[in-house]
């Protein structure tokens, strides 16, 4: 029954690779974009943000990654997130293999998903966990409908525009857990820093973080 639907699906809505929009006979990412694509390399996709929070990431955020990844974010292509989600997987199991027992996500405010129909971050999470046979848990929830980091371009601006605005929403889940936390996109990595310090507030053992893609930093004036 389940392939049957699936193949309706696909009869009506084809999957499309995330990045360029091609047609494809099956989902994932098309081979000319899986050559092309910015991916980090090796260590350079594993970052350290502050309160030596560790992110990973598959792919750096531009050209047709930025392209892609905001057009899932913004404009509704929600079906990119299976084969994000299966990058998201494979770049978590690279870097964390055995290295936490749960798996949340960075909420968006309520008043975001009812304009947005969505979580983004959500819908990687569910996807990445879909290949381990386990289900993300909502450990976090965003108490503030605060600006958009993306309208900031200052460290410190950023910083100060989430402080605050998550709260633990199952505190018996986190106490002595080590957790993954799922995002899309990791830029200044403020956003997951202060989500980071929620949970290990709350009594999570570790945190560590995984995205779709990471914001390449400056290069520091001699």
């Amino acid at each position: 029954m389940r392939d049957w639907i699936h193949q309706l699906l696909d009869l009506f809505f084809p999957p499309k690779c995330p990045f360029c929009g091609k047609v494809l006979d099956h989902a994932g990412i098309c081979p000319a974009c899986e050559k092309a694509l910015p991916w980090t390399e090796e260590g350079a996709g594993l970052r350290e943000l502050p309160g030596g929070l560790q992110c990973a990431a598959p792919l750096w955020y531009e050209g047709k990654v930025r392209e892609g990844l905001l057009r899932f974010k913004f404009q509704g292509a929600r079906a990119a997130a299976g084969p994000l989600g299966e990058l998201v997987a494979r770049c978590a199991a690279e870097r964390f293999s055995g290295a936490f027992d749960v798996v949340t996500w960075v909420p968006v405010s309520r008043r975001r998903l009812r304009s947005r129909g969505y979580d983004q971050a959500r819908l990687l999470a569910e996807s990445a966990c879909r290949l381990w046979e386990i289900r993300p848990e909502q450990l976090l929830q965003k108490i503030t409908d605060n600006p958009a980091q993306s309208g900031l371009t200052e460290e410190a601006a950023r910083r100060a525009n989430v402080l605050g605005v998550y709260e633990a929403a199952e505190p018996e889940r986190i106490q002595g857990y080590r957790i993954l936390l799922v995002d899309d996109i990791c830029t200044t990595g403020a956003t997951l820093a202060e989500c980071a310090r929620t949970l290990r507030d709350a009594g999570a053992a570790d945190v560590m973080c995984v995205c779709a893609a990471l914001a390449r930093r400056p290069e520091k004036k001699p």
